[in-house]
């Protein structure tokens, strides 16, 4: 019975790994097609949201057998609920990356897009996500700890997204509704970290029954 549990939690991991990759792949064409101006890009980021939705049910299908077929208790439970918060917040994330696809498309012949700092700001949202996945398979609690620290970088990006564009408008740069659309990509982007400090912090419970933030 517990090497069939031991299983089916395996299949749990690779599964919530192989919806990480997704969503990183998402966040990867979403921001190529914005800077790139490529809508075969941004395509690709909208049908990878459909993906999302799709692995996020599957992955709650399993759940649901690991729960009612091998009544799993204590830690084992513990595992099991979280992941079913990860992938929440993981579709969530498919949601964003696919609002900054189709955003990106009012940004094209535009150059503020290059001037700043939001392809490193999704990168450092990416880089997040795939340590928080990695945590929960890993039964990490220190890399857990340092998603949830690394969140301060993703914020510090916005700031200094808002500062430059505040810059650019006051040197008569770029209209207003340029400045609104890539402060919307950028407010995706750490909300996008902010999920993936959710996972972290429920890593965290996982581990040791107790879900907080850091002091």
């Amino acid at each position: 019975m517990r090497n069939t549990y031991q299983k089916r939690l395996e299949e749990l991991h690779t599964e919530l790994i192989r919806m990480g990759a997704i969503c990183e792949e998402a966040i990867a064409s979403a921001i190529k097609g914005l800077l790139d101006e490529d809508p075969d890009t941004r395509k690709k980021a909208i049908a990878l949201e459909k993906e999302i939705d799709m692995k996020e049910h599957e992955i709650e299908t399993l759940c649901v057998r690991l729960l009612l077929r091998e009544q799993p208790v204590a830690g084992d439970l513990r595992q099991i609920t979280v992941a079913q918060r990860i992938i929440a917040d993981m579709e969530r994330i498919g949601d964003q990356a696919q609002d900054i696809a189709e955003l990106s498309a009012f940004l094209v012949g535009k150059k503020v897009k290059s001037e700043s700092h939001i392809a490193e700001m999704a990168a450092a949202a990416a880089r997040m996500l795939t340590e928080s996945v990695d945590s929960f398979v890993e039964s990490d609690l220190t890399k857990a700890h340092d998603v949830i620290r690394y969140d301060d970088i993703v914020d510090g990006f916005f700031i200094k997204i808002k500062d430059e564009l505040i810059e650019l408008i006051a040197g008569d740069r770029i209209n207003g509704e340029e400045c609104l659309d890539l402060m919307i990509i950028a407010k995706y982007l750490e909300r996008i970290g902010d999920h993936a400090t959710n996972i972290a912090e429920w890593v965290v419970y996982s581990i040791t029954g107790e879900r907080g933030t850091l002091d």
